[in-house]
């Protein structure tokens, strides 16, 4: 389980979250399949102005399928030109940063919650998850509560990643392991990712990622 995750509701038989939080939801879920989830592919204005009527930050040219399962959009945040594929789950618990340009794809799923497995009353935990600019979350792939992925990174499809992964590198399987590192010549300011300047590029993406 990735570091960082946060208690729930600690009260005994309480409910994991407010009436207002579950009203909120369920009047954004309505809304969604009545609005949105039927819309064809390039209504993708469209889906972005119901997120962002329930408070998502959804930059205008980002990408997002209408059948995305989105947990509440008042915890989500997608970047410019990030694409959110057909049947990618969003559980946003807790918060979810999608950065400028990545990519989360079909039925990939990031998971936000889980519950402690060591207290009898099996209560709710959160921690936030962060895709960096650039990274690209393959089919299918699951990305755990607290998980960072990094600037560039890949989580290929169906891995399972609970751990941070750092920038431009290329996780996969069931737990993720490293199986490459990604070098994109063909992007704008990364023609020179050899040497020092690329030493000095991925030091600046793990810091702005909180990855060391």
């Amino acid at each position: 389980m990735a570091d960082g995750l946060t208690g729930g509701n600690v009260a005994r038989g309480a409910a994991s979250f407010s009436l207002s939080n579950r009203l909120e939801r369920a009047l954004f879920q309505v809304a969604w399949v009545l609005l949105a989830a039927w819309t064809p592919a390039p209504l993708h204005r469209w889906r972005i102005a119901v997120l962002r009527l329930f408070g998502a930050q959804v930059a205008w040219n980002a990408r997002l399928h209408g059948s995305a399962r989105i947990w509440r959009p008042a915890t989500l945040s997608i970047g410019a030109e990030a694409l959110i594929g057909r049947g990618a789950g969003l559980y946003s618990m807790d918060r979810i940063d999608i950065g400028a340009g990545a990519v989360v794809s079909q039925r990939a799923h990031l998971c936000t919650g889980s519950h402690r497995l060591d207290d009898p009353e099996f209560r709710l935990i959160t921690a936030p998850i962060r895709v960096a600019p650039r990274a690209w979350i393959a089919a299918e792939a699951f990305v755990g509560p607290g998980v960072s992925v990094g600037h560039g990174a890949v989580v290929a499809a169906r891995a399972v990643t609970m751990r941070n992964v750092p920038p431009w590198q290329i996780v996969a399987g069931n737990p993720a392991r490293q199986i490459g590192q990604r070098d994109l010549r063909s992007l704008p300011g990364a023609t020179a990712r050899h040497g020092p300047a690329r030493e000095q590029e991925d030091s600046d993406a793990r810091a702005e990622a909180g990855v060391y």
